[in-house]
């Protein structure tokens, strides 16, 4: 009389928890919050910030030699000149407007 075992209940259902345990973190590392697909997208946000602020700190740059052109201490006749005919819409007799 051979009799056959079947395997405890109990340890089939720790095995069942393991792997959905590890199903749950291999996600949670791929999907979550702090997952690799979200680096990827905060990765790509902080490029497309850094091309941004590249922009703008060239603006800045700009304005700032703008308006060094125009203090006190150094005055740049011509940028005058152009801005003030800006400002008060005027021409010189020898300058030809097209519209």
């Amino acid at each position: 009389m051979t009799r056959r075992t079947r395997p405890a209940m109990g340890v089939l259902l720790f095995f069942a928890g393991m792997v959905m345990l590890a199903f749950y973190f291999t996600f949670a590392a791929v999907q979550g919050d702090y997952g690799v697909f979200k680096r990827a997208e905060v990765d790509a946000e902080a490029r497309v910030l850094r091309a941004e602020l590249a922009l703008l700190e060239a603006d800045v740059a700009r304005l700032e030699n703008l308006t060094r052109r125009l203090s006190d201490s150094y005055l740049d006749l011509d940028l005058l000149d152009q801005q003030a005919r800006d400002v008060l819409g005027m021409i010189r007799a020898d300058e030809i407007v097209i519209r």
